[in-house]
């Protein structure tokens, strides 16, 4: 019990004096104040005391309240309430408000001795308790930072397999080099325009991203093919969504952007492949992205043509809407300007060392953020 503090608080000079002098004798170290104001004072210039032992009776402030003021904004130090009033409602209410104990005076030397030693061990184990919980909230935190550093890394090399992937396939049609990228741009603005959250916009991203990497598996003769295909060849190049999904679903992290490589061509009427889905049976990703292909495919050049103006893209797929697209997402997406769509594809263009799929697992250039950002504004309900 050797340097063991005690904060003893009562109006009476006598009494303060005698508990002063008793635990004095057993060893501990005692301050004393003779109020609650007084002992609060005390406490604030320094907390580090064992114990405070008051009366529960004083003019001013009483025990209680003092009792309030110390569990509130000294929680770790105990209190013990002593008094002359015999009153079971008294001790009841103390006990209710955070006394540790309760003595009744007159009291033997012994039963203080007995009750300010509980006291002050309770107080041990709860300061130990408090030590040891921030021990472990210190920990935890170091452990989370640890694994949130980790979480980064593993989404980086994420995001180098998607751009391997992507850039397998460019290497091997060229015609459509860049065609992923915007298109990934496009879907993913268009997404925020209808108000979906990060996981989703992230899993959208990636489906988009990937969409035609099943062509890496068509032959050269029909992917290369500079006239229209033939039937036969026709079937063949529309493997390229299977071919796709089965390579895709394979890497944990994509298992659910599959879905989106595996629907891309199916149509709002169910006219489309390979599983001939309709309506809201296609994934929301796919439905979005049927438009964001569409508009890239029309505005972009081709050995064959001159890629036309944005107006044309959308005049065609105003045309196509409840056919081959999803009327509510059309619907949103004619609230975007022609002009944003325009700038989004320029800044695309620019970012010829970063790769769109990345957008969600780190942020966008400022430039293609914001343009998405003003997409996103200008939007209107699905159900406007």
């Amino acid at each position: 019990m050797l340097h063991q503090r005690i904060l003893v608080v009562d109006d009476e000079e006598s009494v303060r004096g005698v508990v002063a002098a008793l635990l004095g004798r057993s060893g501990y170290d005692v301050t004393m104040a003779a109020s609650a104001q007084e002992a609060l004072a005390t406490l604030k210039e320094d907390s580090d005391f064992d114990l405070v032992l008051s009366d529960v009776m004083m003019p001013g402030t009483d025990g209680l309240m003092l009792l309030d003021q110390v569990c509130e904004e000294f929680p770790d130090t105990p209190m013990v309430m002593f008094t002359a009033v015999h009153d079971i409602h008294v001790a009841t209410n103390a006990f209710r408000r955070g006394a540790i104990d309760y003595l009744l005076k007159p009291f033997e030397r012994s039963q203080l001795e007995n009750v300010v030693r509980r006291a002050v061990e309770h107080g041990r184990v709860r300061k130990q308790a408090a030590r040891y919980r921030q021990s472990l909230e210190e920990v935890v935190q170091a452990r989370t930072a640890r694994l949130r550093e980790t979480m980064q890394d593993l989404e980086q090399s994420y995001d180098i397999t998607l751009e391997a992937m992507g850039d397998a396939l460019d290497l091997r049609d060229a015609e459509t080099e860049g065609h992923s990228r915007r298109v990934t741009a496009y879907t993913i603005a268009l997404a925020r325009a209808m108000g979906l959250n990060s996981e989703e916009l992230k899993l959208i991203s990636r489906g988009a991203f990937l969409h035609d990497i099943g062509k890496i598996a068509t032959p050269d003769a029909i992917l290369l093919k500079p006239g229209k295909l033939d039937p036969a060849e026709m079937a063949i190049m529309r493997e390229h969504c299977e071919r796709g999904y089965e390579m895709v679903r394979k890497i944990p992290f994509l298992r659910d952007a599959a879905e989106i490589v595996l629907s891309h061509q199916e149509k709002f009427d169910g006219s489309g492949y390979p599983r001939g889905l309709r309506g809201e049976e296609i994934p929301l990703g796919a439905r979005i992205f049927a438009i964001a292909d569409t508009l890239d495919a029309i505005t972009s050049d081709r050995p064959y043509r001159k890629g036309e103006s944005f107006a044309v893209a959308q005049a065609e797929i105003i045309l196509c809407s409840g056919s081959q697209f999803d009327p509510g997402i059309v619907r949103i997406f004619l609230s975007i300007p022609l002009e944003l769509w325009a700038e989004l594809r320029l800044e695309v263009s620019r970012q010829t060392h970063s790769t769109v799929a990345r957008t969600l697992c780190r942020p966008l250039p400022q430039a293609v953020w914001s343009i998405a950002s003003r997409a996103a504004a200008c939007s209107i309900s699905p159900e406007a």
